[in-house]
């Protein structure tokens, strides 16, 4: 497939990360360099319609792009990163000055509580770095945040701050939107690169905020990308498998032109949920598929 693009172009760029700003389930920061190293060398808008911890995008560190999620308090973090980077950093040092001066697990379940009563950016934003494991979980009947007090001491403010200067620089030329991915997906025009890192249907229905997830809706709004002439990779299930289990995954026959299995080490939800037992036959492989 020829691809026009349009007439003002950004190019591959890659600035390896360090330092996480969120804690997230999915996270691809340690294997971002060698997806980027799959994208188009030139392109329009950079999307990113499951932006997650946003790993992707900040190591990309794309000249505009569109960030997005139908999850509303993680997109009031980065809504704030964007906005004025100066409110998220004391929304993390409040809670973490409190949690360190008082009783750590209660200060902990206090701050779980005010974000479960009102689901909030700013409790989960210290919730996904001070939760046991980093594993941000939801019940799936009502959206509630179920993951303990982690056992590690929650990064210092100091460092953190540094981390939002940083994630700052390398997202300011992203507009960060509360959409449904098809919303998000069809707002770009021809040249233009999306990257998709949807939840993994086998093993994340307790995560994302307890949304539902259709595939086949992905799918289809891939192939009317495509018909656009619009750049789409997609992070989906490779060889991951769950015990004796192996997982497959329906790939519609001539939406993607190739395919690359990126390796993802072993699963962090997994680690999570077996409490210390083996890894062995644990590990994740994501299948990078590509439109073009």
């Amino acid at each position: 497939m020829q691809y026009t693009l349009i007439p003002e172009i950004s190019r591959r760029c890659i600035e390896p990360l360090r330092g996480q700003l969120l804690k997230w389930v999915g996270n691809k920061q340690r294997f971002a360099p060698e997806i980027i190293n799959h994208f188009p060398s030139q392109f329009g808008t950079y999307f990113e319609p499951f932006l997650g911890s946003g790993a992707i995008l900040a190591t990309l560190v794309p000249t505009r792009a569109v960030g997005s999620d139908i999850f509303q308090p993680l997109m009031e973090i980065w809504q704030t990163l964007h906005q004025d980077p100066d409110v998220l950093k004391e929304w993390y040092t409040q809670r973490c000055h409190t949690m360190m001066k008082g009783d750590k697990l209660a200060e902990y379940e206090r701050i779980k509580a005010s974000y479960n009563t009102n689901p909030n950016g700013a409790d989960l934003l210290f919730l996904c770095r001070a939760c046991y494991g980093g594993v941000v979980r939801f019940r799936q009947a009502d959206g509630y945040m179920s993951t303990p007090c982690g056992i590690h001491m929650p990064i210092a403010p100091k460092s953190f701050t540094r981390r939002v200067d940083e994630w700052y620089r390398r997202t300011k030329g992203t507009q960060f939107l509360t959409l449904d991915f098809q919303e998000a997906m069809t707002m770009a025009k021809p040249g233009d690169l999306i990257y998709c890192d949807p939840p993994y249907l086998h093993s994340q229905g307790i995560l994302y905020g307890a949304q539902t997830f259709d595939l086949k809706r992905l799918f289809k709004t891939i192939e009317w990308c495509k018909s656009q002439q619009v750049y789409v990779v997609l992070s989906i299930d490779g060889t991951k498998r769950s015990g004796d289990f192996l997982c497959e995954i329906p790939i519609p026959g001539g939406l993607f032109e190739r395919e690359v299995l990126v390796n993802c080490g072993r699963s962090m939800l997994k680690r999570f949920q077996m409490g210390g037992q083996t890894m062995k036959s644990e590990v994740v492989a994501d299948r990078l598929l590509l439109t073009y």
